[in-house]
């Protein structure tokens, strides 16, 4: 092992990166050139300055990006992955194999174009304590995530490049979703994410533009003409009009959601593999996760109240494996229950049994929410009554009985429960959903009271996953001791050392 170990050197990301890094730093001086050229449009010489310049970013990014590759190396040895990089500063970091969770695989446009990944290393810590390289060929990253794999489950002898030959693992579709459903989910994803987007740029880019659009006066004077037409077309031509408004806003709505939505999830297949969940979406960028069953620490199938009308709900798990920064994995996002409830017992939940006794909040968390949300509104209330405005008091008052009416739904959609395996919990009117945690994977308890909580006799009772917290408000205080009794009793007989292996 030691002379097959010495070959090995450090290595190098794919030079064909170079260009790609240096088109995507690229990006983030784009707004300023566009500016900088339609100023100088007119200006003659100033033109050519323009034009310079951004010839001028361009170098210093491939120049940067050149001696960001040639700095970054990184060495696959017998017991751990080890990259340094830095062009003035040197950081060197090193993750053993028996830490490395998973390795994940993404691809935006420009690598799709080239064959190249971006191989991240999770380790559990998420965000900047995991590790990444940018870029390999799909190639190399497949190859090192296999040996990854096989070097943290067992010993497996390494080729002279630090590489083996792994073969994929055989896997098992459990759901997917073909561009009909992509389109239906995209429909459910109202947005107008890009009016804002449209309001940003105006706002950044206003000296492009001819005149100022945030001037009331301006708009009067130029719609004055306009204006005095529509006047004359009478009231039900301004109604149309206004109609076909809202109509072309609710376009862009559905037209923006729809195309989030295809970017997304185009291609979304889930898979089970003999190392876990492996997820795969997106059409412009393409991300390759993989999620150990084993990590796997909770469920929540949600949904919201349109989508729940049709039937349509989301299965999301709680993992220690990071996607995208986040513990919580999107493994089925649109789908029927029916559908989804397989995909969640092949991670080891169970659907709550029809005789299972379902808990409600007490009464004393609900008439404390009820009155939290109600005293700002009925302060807001006396305002106008003070100022002797008393019809305005009646907008506040609206308000306030809405959210009154929100918090006695919701109390009423507030349940949980045990069962011999599981902690369920349900909530939720606008957006309802189910969670649930097996009880052998619960590490800690803990129950708070607020001020108003501990006058009542009652609490939320916070139970403590590897990859989050598990959270069960309005519940009184006896019943608190039995779970929090029946749960220790689960963690106390626990092996995590073996569980989470």
């Amino acid at each position: 092992m030691n002379g097959a170990a010495e070959p090995r050197q450090p290595r190098r990301t794919a030079p064909v990166g170079l260009f790609v890094s240096a088109i995507a730093g690229l990006r983030q001086s784009v707004a300023a050139i566009v500016a900088l050229t339609y100023v100088a449009r007119d200006m003659g010489p100033l033109l050519w300055v323009g034009l310079a310049v951004a010839v001028t970013i361009l170098a210093i990014n491939l120049l940067v990006a050149g001696l960001s590759w040639h700095r970054l190396t990184f060495h696959v040895g017998d017991e751990d992955i080890r990259v340094e990089s830095g062009i003035v500063s040197r950081t060197a970091r090193s993750v053993p194999y028996e830490r490395i969770q998973d390795v994940s695989l993404e691809q935006g446009l420009l690598a799709r174009l080239f064959g190249l990944v971006v191989v991240r290393f999770e380790t559990g810590a998420g965000g900047a304590d995991d590790i990444a390289l940018t870029y390999l060929t799909e190639a190399e990253g497949e190859e090192l995530r296999g040996l990854v794999r096989r070097r943290r489950d067992q010993d497996a002898p390494l080729a002279a490049d630090g590489l083996a030959d792994v073969p994929d693992d055989p896997a098992t579709v459990l759901f997917a979703m073909g561009p009909r459903r992509v389109l239906t989910y995209g429909a459910f994803e109202f947005s107008l994410a890009v009016v804002a987007v449209i309001f940003g740029v105006t706002q950044q880019f206003d000296f492009l533009l001819p005149f100022d659009i945030w001037d009331l006066e301006e708009w009067e004077q130029r719609l004055a003409g306009s204006g005095a037409r529509l006047v004359a077309l009478g009231t039900t031509a301004q109604v149309i009009g206004a109609l076909i408004g809202v109509a072309a806003l609710l376009l862009i709505g559905f037209a923006t959601g729809i195309v989030r939505t295809l970017l997304r999830e185009w291609g979304f297949v889930l898979e089970k593999t003999e190392r876990g969940f492996r997820r795969r979406r997106g059409l412009l960028t393409r991300t390759d996760v993989v999620m150990p069953i084993h990590r796997v620490q909770a469920m929540r199938i949600g949904t919201r109240i349109v989508r729940r009308m049709f039937g349509w709900h989301g299965l999301k798990f709680v993992s220690l494996a990071q996607d995208a920064g986040t513990a919580n994995h999107v493994v089925a996002p649109f789908g029927k229950v029916e559908e989804l409830w397989p995909v969640a017992c092949e991670a080891g939940f169970a659907p709550p049994a029809d005789d299972l006794v379902w808990q409600q909040a007490v009464r004393a968390y609900r008439n404390d929410s009820v009155m939290l949300v109600a005293i700002v509104p009925a302060v807001l209330s006396l305002v106008p009554i003070a100022m002797g405005y008393p019809w305005f008091a009646a907008i506040p008052l609206a308000v306030g009985a809405a959210l009154v009416v929100g918090e006695l739904i919701a109390w009423r959609n507030t349940h949980h429960a045990l069962d011999p395996h599981q902690v369920l919990s349900r909530s939720g009117w606008l957006a309802p959903g189910l969670e649930i945690a097996p009880r052998v994977k619960l590490q800690s308890v803990d129950f708070r009271q607020g001020p108003l909580a501990r006058r009542h006799g009652y609490g939320t009772l916070h139970l403590g996953l590897a990859g989050g917290t598990f959270a069960i408000g309005g519940v009184a205080v006896e019943r608190a001791r039995e779970l929090r009794a029946a749960i220790l009793a689960s963690v106390t007989a626990t092996d995590y050392s073996d569980l989470n292996r």
